[in-house]
Order: structure tokens, then sequence, then C-alpha cells
């Protein structure tokens, strides 16, 4: 007896994620680069928040802008008040799906396409962009580097800095998703 309840111990802790249909992250890492040849402008903010429904496919993030994290003060203060206006629009929201058909149940790397509305600065705007999701028996991460436009959002960048400030934003996702327990 004791043997077939160990068993089955085993059976039911390694299939949970399987039947797991959601996943979700708090600390996912979303970095970005707007810099030039004549200023670095790198930021990183390790709070995002992004669910995975590994039956439709259905992903969503959201950022708060605030949480970026500038080497200096000084850029995070214009970033925040001159350009994002964090104050007025305080988080950035994807809602999209994922396009490929993943075998979540089965531990690999895939690639993947994720397409939805990206809302930044008050502008929504179809996105797509590539990545990588790699499934594991305990959890999912999500990787994916892409370039937005700044006058996409409506972000104006002065002619003082146009040199220093690059208007195409490389930016960096990394999310590691745990199964959501209700």
């Amino acid at each position: 007896m004791k043997k077939i309840l160990t068993l089955f111990t085993v059976i039911a802790l390694t299939a949970y994620p399987a039947f797991a249909q959601k996943y979700f992250t708090k600390n996912g890492i979303i970095s970005f680069s707007a810099g030039t040849s004549m200023e670095d402008i790198d930021a990183v903010n390790k709070s995002a928040t992004s669910v995975i429904d590994v039956t439709s496919g259905k992903i969503e993030f959201a950022v708060l802008i605030k949480g970026f994290e500038f080497k200096r003060d000084l850029m995070q203060e214009h970033f925040n008040e001159n350009y994002m206006e964090s104050s007025k629009y305080p988080k950035a929201v994807f809602k999209g799906t994922i396009v490929e058909s993943i075998p979540f149940s089965k531990p690999g790397t895939y690639a993947a396409t994720v397409k939805g509305v990206m809302e930044i600065h008050g502008v929504r705007r179809e996105t797509t962009a590539k990545g990588t999701i790699k499934v594991s028996a305990q959890s999912i991460q999500a990787l994916s580097q892409f370039t937005l436009n700044t006058s996409d959002f409506k972000i104006s960048i002065p002619g003082v800095v146009k040199d220093k400030i690059s208007p195409l934003v490389k930016v960096s996702v990394n999310c590691n998703y745990n199964p959501l327990n209700k």
C-alpha cells in the first residue's frame, strides 16, 4: 500500500504542471536600450506581471513605467516626466496570442511568435514579436527581443537630444512562469 501511495504522489507531483492551464509571474524582466553612439540609455524593470493560458495560447504583460531603473537618476526622472508621462500613463500593457501551437506539456525549447495589441503612452498598436518559449516540467520561460518606434506611441524626442536618444527602442523580455494556483 505504501508503494502505491508513493507512486501516486510522484505521478501527481510530476503531472501537475501539465494540467495547469495558466502560468504566472510577477517578477518578469523587461529591459530596453534607446541609446546612440553618443549616449548609453538603458533601463530595466524586474517586476513585470504576465500570465500565459497554455490552453488558448493567450498571453498578457503589464509593467509599471515608474518601475524602470536607470544607471543615472536624472535619466529616470526625464524618462518618467518628459517622455513617458508616467503619472498620466502609469503602465504599459500587451495582450496577445501565441501564433504557433506550443506543446506546453512537453519539455523543450520552441520558437514562438506573439501577435496582439501593445498599449504604451495611451496609444494602442498592433504588435508582433518573435521569441522563444522554454518548457520544463515545473515552469515556462518566455524570451523575446524586438524593436519599438517611439513615434508609433506618440513619444516625442526633443531636437536638443535627438543625437543621444534613438527613436528605435530595443526591448528584451525574460519571464519565468510558474503554475497559477487557484
